[in-house]
């Protein structure tokens, strides 16, 4: 039987260049529901795993498309953000 661990993840800040202005709660809010899906499907990622602090994360570069939803967005950078903390 595996053991659950509890994993403390605190954002202090995200940065976003080349967005236009949305509802930062909404956009929050996705970040953090498609993160804590990842961590709890994909695992935790080592650099995590050893109880550290990792000052940052930097997710790279990806694009989105035309008109994409708040939600979808805040998806996609939680999934850049998951894959940069395996970097």
């Amino acid at each position: 039987m595996r053991q659950a661990s509890r994993l403390d993840l605190h954002i202090d800040e995200l940065a976003l260049q080349g967005f236009p202005d949305m509802d930062g709660e909404v956009l929050g809010a996705a970040v953090q529901g498609e993160l804590a899906r990842l961590l709890e499907e994909g695992g935790v990622p080592s650099r995590l795993g050893r109880g550290g602090q990792v000052d940052r994360v930097d997710g790279g570069a990806f694009t989105v498309e035309a008109g994409a939803d708040v939600r979808r967005l805040g998806a996609q950078i939680a999934r850049t953000v998951y894959g940069g903390l395996g970097r």
